[in-house]
């Protein structure tokens, strides 16, 4: 593919030339018609995370733009009771700052570690949109890594293995490591609380198959013994966070980025919890594979 491809008279694809990525420019966001949302869809779904710079989008325009991918997820209740945007419940608030004593947001300013967004539950999000309102000078930045190419990779020996297994998705921890409202904490994979899904998946619209791992941590591939289990999930992701198949964003305000959640995942540097970072997103309703 050339380094710069017109989708439209405004609309140009720079991919990254990394194993996944691409940025595009050219558009504002409030103000795009069918045939370039068209081309922002066809990109999207051949370079798995698309990065627009320079947006100033209020939240209504992020939920405008958000459902142009399909219906919306509500967001995640707050430890609180409460959600982080009153009036938007189709909004997550991902943030270090606390106001009057509380969190505005979730995540805080540790490291979040390798993730699929909520693949602990029976219909994981098809995509996450994350957009920056603040971001620290240093650090928080979001690194992608492509799960095409970490099962294209596989030898074919792993390949025949996984062929036909599942794996249960813990839903105890956050990425941050925080134990998740309404669970206990527990390390015992074989009983802690989640949803199965297929180690090998094919990806409803483009076909490609894929590795679906979703987090590590008490992650646990049903009908094999414990350690083989963590053995086999080793292997897998001593390729799965092969920096070959990986992209790093380093954020700036009015970012914008959009991933697809069936075929990435995706991690975050800690930063200093001195400085702020508050960033809004929306995620799009998805279906089990």
């Amino acid at each position: 593919m050339p380094r710069d491809l017109e989708v439209s008279n405004r609309l140009i694809v720079i991919p990254t030339e990394k194993a996944l990525g691409a940025e595009i420019h050219g558009i504002d966001l409030r103000r795009i018609h069918a045939e370039e949302f068209e081309g922002i869809y066809r990109a999207w779904l051949h370079h798995q995370v698309l990065l627009f710079r320079g947006q100033q989008l209020s939240d209504d325009d992020l939920i405008a733009f958000s459902r142009r991918f399909g219906e919306l997820d509500e967001a995640p209740i707050q430890e609180s009771g409460r959600r982080f945007v009153e009036g938007h419940p189709e909004i997550y608030v991902v943030s270090n700052v606390i106001e009057n004593g509380e969190p505005i947001g979730s995540l805080g300013a540790g490291e979040a570690v390798w993730h699929t967004d909520m693949s602990y539950i029976e219909n994981p999000p098809k995509a996450s949109i994350l957009y920056a309102l603040e971001v620290p000078p240093e650090g928080g930045n979001t690194y992608f890594c492509s799960m095409y190419r970490a099962y294209d990779c596989l030898p074919d020996e792993i390949k025949h293995r996984i062929a036909g297994l599942s794996l249960k998705h813990d839903a105890t921890y956050k990425s941050g490591g925080y134990v998740r409202q309404g669970t206990a904490a527990t390390d015992d994979p074989v009983h802690s609380p989640g949803n199965d899904h297929p180690l090998v998946c094919t990806h409803p619209e483009t076909g490609r198959r894929l590795l679906y791992l979703g987090r590590r941590r008490n992650a646990y591939i049903r009908g094999l013994p414990l350690s083989e289990s963590e053995a086999l999930l080793d292997e897998l992701w001593s390729y799965a966070g092969d920096e070959a198949f990986a992209w790093r964003t380093v954020w700036e305000v009015g970012d914008l980025v959009v991933w697809d959640n069936r075929c990435t995942m995706h991690r975050r540097d800690r930063f200093d919890e001195s400085a702020r970072r508050i960033m809004h997103r929306t995620q799009i309703r998805g279906r089990k594979f």
